[in-house]
């Protein structure tokens, strides 16, 4: 074993593992990378199926998000924002808010007068963006409403975070339930999960759920009861939470198109705030980039503006956004949470009132990840990306299809550039495994004997690459799953 590796297994507690179970072998140490490519400590490389835990953008070792960090560097690395301000993080926060209230191609629009985000709450990572979303909007509505505890409604097999508030808006035992004790309660509402519905009268067939359902959007009717119910008994929601089109560590549960916009008119029209969570679904991740304009020669004259979030696709506009994991292009650790004017002047007073909002981090605002920050956007709005996005998009769609001729994968479901396989003991009778028979980890340690890296969510495995992978990189990728499920089942 390496020594690095011992150092490992002697010092070193990982997030979601088993311990007992990392120690039985040899860990892979990543040393280096670049673009989709990672390289361990024995000189093996990897293709990243899963862009670093849902991070990385545009690839590793990016030279414009790299000449970016020294520029900064050359100035100063990180500066309190208690008390001050600095160049980049104020930049940033004017992009993040331009790109957050561009209007999405061709979005339905609400009869209901739409929040516009202007505020920016800088933090470390996406538990700390939704606990501020979750705080300001406690307050704001205990202030502007008069409701002494307010309530608030998420979704069946939500995430949201680790921290205490984050874990009290989610709604998943295995993760959950150990921190009872500690938690405030929450309401939960049945989120769409097509595949596995029960008013989905369609027989399994070899296609996404979405694609053959049938059913009559008893999933809508569910939340419209929840909050009839909360209204009747003189305690609305004061917060409806979300993440919008694709709920991902349920299992990349994606929402048939509609869905998202139908149950947000019916919380802004019961007086509910819209907490979207997009730490996963942010930049990009669910395309829906627009057409781009060829030249005679194929080459790209211009770029229609393409919505960097997953609440543009479907016009809806919510009262806080999150955002986190792709902030920096998956460089450093950064949060946002975004907001209106409306809840920026519900904590306005004389220093006397004591009406600030006392929340804040040490490295808030810093001026390393607002640099890094501020060079992704960039990227992400050239012509070229959005080309690449949507190449890399239609590759991975059409690659995917084979998935189908095996009996073990149930549903192969995709929004933009995220794709969930859900494995499954029979296709045609819905069976899943048991979480003990690690069906997903199986197949990921047999992808990662074939050089590709992922990580399953139960029984379903994740394909989430960076957006500069390459056509025959993302074939490499699929290939290895298909042949990681034959392998694993004979």
């Amino acid at each position: 074993m390496h020594p690095i590796a011992r150092l490992d297994h002697a010092h070193v507690w990982h997030p979601f593992t088993q311990m007992r179970d990392w120690q039985k072998s040899e860990p892979i140490v990543i040393v280096d990378g670049h673009g989709a490519v990672l390289r361990d400590i024995h000189g093996k490389e990897y293709l990243d199926a899963n862009a670093s835990i849902w991070t990385n953008l545009h690839g590793h070792g990016h030279p414009t998000i790299n000449a970016a960090l020294r520029r900064q560097l050359g100035k100063v690395a990180h500066t309190s924002a208690l008390g001050l301000a600095n160049e980049p993080a104020s930049r940033l926060a004017a992009e993040l808010v331009k790109a957050a209230t561009a209007a999405g191609p061709g979005a339905p629009r609400s009869p209901l007068p739409a929040p516009h985000l202007e505020k920016v709450f800088f933090s470390d990572d996406g538990s700390t963006a939704m606990e501020v979303a979750l705080k300001l909007a406690h307050e704001f509505t205990r202030r502007t409403k008069g409701q002494k505890s307010p309530r608030f409604l998420g979704l069946e097999g939500a995430y949201h975070g680790d921290t205490v508030g984050a874990v009290s808006l989610g709604h998943i035992d295995l993760f959950h339930k150990a921190y009872a004790g500690l938690l405030f309660k929450t309401d939960a509402v049945m989120a769409p999960y097509c595949y596995r519905c029960p008013f989905n009268r369609a027989k399994p067939e070899r296609a996404d759920a979405r694609e053959y359902r049938r059913c009559g959007w008893e999933c809508v009717g569910k939340v419209e009861q929840k909050l009839a119910s909360a209204k009747k008994r003189g305690t609305p929601y004061a917060g409806f939470v979300f993440e919008p089109l694709m709920q991902g560590a349920a299992g990349m549960i994606p929402q048939p198109a509609g869905w998202l916009k139908r149950v947000t008119d019916l919380a802004h029209g019961h007086g509910a705030l819209l907490i979207a969570d997009e730490v996963m679904t942010g930049f990009g991740r669910t395309g829906g980039c627009r057409a781009v304009a060829q030249g005679k020669k194929g080459a790209v004259e211009k770029s229609s503006p393409a919505p960097l979030f997953a609440c543009q696709q479907e016009g809806v506009r919510p009262d806080f956004l999150a955002l986190a994991k792709g902030l920096t292009g998956g460089y450093l650790p950064m949060a946002a949470t975004l907001t209106t004017q409306d809840v920026f002047d519900a904590f306005l007073g004389e220093y006397e009132d004591f009406k600030t909002f006392f929340h804040g981090h040490s490295f808030t605002g810093n001026q390393l990840g607002a640099a890094a920050g501020l060079a992704s956007l960039g990227l992400l709005g050239s012509p070229r990306s959005v080309t690449a996005r949507e190449k890399l998009e239609a590759t991975l769609r059409s690659m995917t299809a084979s998935l189908w001729t095996s009996p073990h994968v149930g549903d192969v479901r995709q929004v933009g550039l995220v794709i969930g396989v859900e494995l499954v003991r029979d296709w045609k009778k819905r069976t899943p495994f048991d979480l003990r028979e690690k069906a997903g980890i199986r197949v990921c340690e047999a992808m990662g004997r074939r050089g590709v890296l992922t990580r399953p969510i139960g029984n379903v495995v994740v394909l989430m690459p960076p957006y500069c992978t390459t056509p025959a990189q993302a074939e490499r990728m699929v290939t290895a799953l298909r042949d990681s499920v034959d392998e694993v089942w004979g």
